[in-house]
Parts: structure tokens; sequence; C-alpha cells
């Protein structure tokens, strides 16, 4: 057991390293801010959605390799560092990283909200160590 845990560490790390040496940056991930009780507009029903942007780091940007449909874009891919990732998740208290992604509203890169297509994770002996997200601009910015 002693052994597989090691493993488990190890990759987490390695992975870690790759993504600081392959030009590590860090992005934001644009989640919704926790209502705040009381509010008269909310009461009115005029909620103004208010968002929180929270720093992803490290992980690496690069454009997919994969054709993209016509009138949809291009996707890229955004390598993120599962230990980063699960931080996130145990602060916002989310059950699990899918359940982050899926409720987050896209990721800010470089000043350029990007939707979240896909998110899947790498996993060694069942522990994440690396999350791939594919990522597309917004339909409006494309035309």
């Amino acid at each position: 057991m002693a052994d597989v845990m090691q493993t488990t560490t190890a990759a987490i790390r390695a992975a870690d390293t790759l993504l600081r040496s392959a030009g590590g940056r860090s992005v934001l991930l644009r989640t919704p801010s926790p209502g705040t009780p009381g509010d008269a507009t909310e009461q009115l029903g005029l909620a103004t959605p208010t968002f929180q942007d929270i720093e992803l780091a490290p992980v690496v940007f690069r454009k997919a390799r994969a054709l993209f449909p016509v009138g949809k874009g291009p996707q890229w891919e955004l390598l993120v560092s599962a230990t980063a990732v699960q931080a996130v998740v145990r602060t916002l208290a989310y059950e699990s990283a899918s359940v982050l992604f899926r409720n987050a509203y896209g990721v800010l890169v470089d000043a350029t909200l990007m939707e979240i297509v896909s998110a899947t994770g790498a996993q060694i002996f069942g522990a994440p160590y690396i999350y791939r997200l594919v990522l597309r601009e917004p339909i409006s910015l494309l035309t």
C-alpha cells in the first residue's frame, strides 16, 4: 500500500513539475459567487449574477490538434494541475472536480472568457494527477 501512495504522490509531483517547466502559467476559473441573503434587489426578483475568479496554476494552454466543425471556432486545450484543482474543490466545498467545472461559467485566459467544452482527469491508482479542459471562445467573438 505504501508503494501505491508513493507512486501516486510521485505522479502528481511529476505532473506539476512538467506543467511548470512547459510554460506554466496561470488562468482564472470564473465561478458563481455565493449569494448574499437580504439583498433588496434580489427580493424583487432582480438579482444580478455575481462571479468570482479563482486562479488555477500551473497550467499549460495550447491549441487543440483536432479539426473543428464549421461555425464552432477553434478549440484550445488547458492542462491543469490536479493539486490546484483539488485545492479549489476543497475551498469551495464542491463534491468533485467534475461538478466544479460543470458549474463554472468559463476560464479567463488573457482577459478572454472561454467556454468549457469538456473536462477530463487522468488518474493513477484512482487519484487524479492532471486535468484536461477543452475550451472554445464564445460564438459571439467568432463572428
